[in-house]
């Protein structure tokens, strides 16, 4: 079955650039309508300017399809209702949300300003959510909707001077799964994917020879499958210089101790134990993990439970 968007509307955030803009090409080209969203700041979020969202929108219109620029900035929930009502009144509906849109202010944690910390938070967890949120309840209603989110490594695994980007892009995770499961009964589908790309944002980190290698482009293919009719939903997706991956977060099957054991020392005693991920398994939601306690628990001490 080929993957195809005709007739659906997407808006792609931080597409004048980089991934968004790879983003932006892709759906436009398998038939969505694109809503080209560029705040059109620097790397740091400082500036402004329409030019690079507009040259984007041209791109997609010689090559046959339709798109409008947006200059929304999403850490302002009103230009980003604003993005959505226009898109909306334009075309009728707003079906595939692509969060993209970020910032960079790296520095060790000694030196980070307290103001730094809460933009990159501001302008990617903050953001994304507007974005949403803004498209949410026209999803409920139509039935339908495609959300892709943006993480990092740099969160899911870490990395020097990145604390409030990967704060950030670690919280959009939390988001992801929350949303994926209340958006199950109205076919909404979340995912995340966790690009590795040469961008402007990354592309003094990377070495010369690999910047071929990771172009914007190799990221598209796994976003426009996320963002698919029969995509899954609640899925982290690792992308980067033609290679695909699914990140999960897994917990151990753990031990359960004694009262008389609930002590430091005992956990120091057992930690390799507790520790053992031979049996470790991702849970599909945070109701599973107290059951699975309450059932150790249960086990322990020769408890029945009811069912």
């Amino acid at each position: 079955m080929t993957i195809r968007f005709d007739g659906r509307v997407a808006i792609v955030t931080g597409a004048g650039n980089g991934l968004g803009r790879a983003h932006a090409l892709g759906l436009a080209r398998y038939g969505a309508k694109v809503v080209v969203n560029d705040f059109g700041g620097a790397r740091d979020g400082t500036g402004g300017s329409m030019t690079a969202a507009e040259a984007v929108v041209e791109e997609i219109r010689a090559a046959g399809g339709e798109a409008m620029a947006d200059g929304a900035d999403v850490s302002d929930f009103e230009q980003v209702t604003a993005m959505v009502a226009k898109a909306t009144e334009k075309w009728g509906s707003v079906d595939i949300m692509c969060a993209n849109a970020g910032i960079l202010r790296d520095k060790s944690f000694a030196k980070m300003e307290v103001a730094d910390f809460a933009k990159v938070l501001n302008v990617h967890l903050n953001g994304t959510f507007y974005c949403c949120k803004a498209v949410w309840e026209g999803m409920r209603a139509r039935n339908y909707g495609r959300i892709v989110l943006t993480t990092s490594s740099s969160g899911l695994f870490g990395n020097f001077g990145q604390a409030n980007y990967g704060a950030a892009k670690t919280g959009m995770v939390g988001l992801m799964n929350v949303l994926a499961e209340e958006g199950r009964k109205t076919d909404i589908r979340v995912n995340i994917i966790s690009p590795t790309a040469a961008t402007r944002m990354t592309e003094e980190l990377l070495p010369k020879q690999a910047l071929d290698l990771m172009r914007p482009e190799s990221i598209t293919p796994a976003v426009l499958f996320l963002l698919g009719e029969n995509a899954p939903t609640r899925t982290i997706m690792g992308a980067g210089a033609g290679s695909f991956a699914v990140i999960k977060i897994l917990e151990s099957e753990g031990i359960n101790l004694p009262r008389n054991e609930w002590t430091p020392d005992a956990i120091a005693a057992h930690f390799n134990e507790i520790a053992d991920m031979s049996k470790a398994k991702a849970l599909e939601g945070a109701f599973q993990q107290t059951q699975k306690y309450v059932a150790q628990a249960a086990a322990a001490a020769g408890i029945k439970l009811e069912k």
